[in-house]
């Protein structure tokens, strides 16, 4: 996977009260991807970007939202998110809170 992939692949980390207590007290983060990527390309952009070990990734689709804009009825579009939980001893430092 080359290096461009790599930073297209990983979106943003999605930051949610939901996910704070996830990477608390279950070692894992949540993070927004590019909607075609595949687990084991985010696997390998997680551990080249963050230099931490992976040992399981989840993902899942959120559907966009209808929304009107004035008479006219447009619709967000879909976004992929991926639970990334890291080995034993591995965290990432920038959303510790700290």
């Amino acid at each position: 996977m080359n290096q461009e992939r790599i930073f297209n692949v990983l979106v943003a980390p999605h930051v949610s009260e939901k996910s704070a207590l996830n990477a608390e007290y279950n070692n894992q983060y949540v993070f927004k991807v590019a909607i075609d990527a595949k687990k084991p390309e985010i696997k390998k952009a997680v551990e080249s970007v963050f230099d931490v070990t992976v040992s399981k990734v989840q993902t899942s689709i959120a559907k966009g939202k209808t929304k009107r804009f004035g008479q006219r009825i447009g619709r967000r579009k879909d976004w992929k998110k991926a639970y990334v939980t890291l080995a034993e001893g591995s965290t990432i430092e920038m959303m510790s809170g700290e």
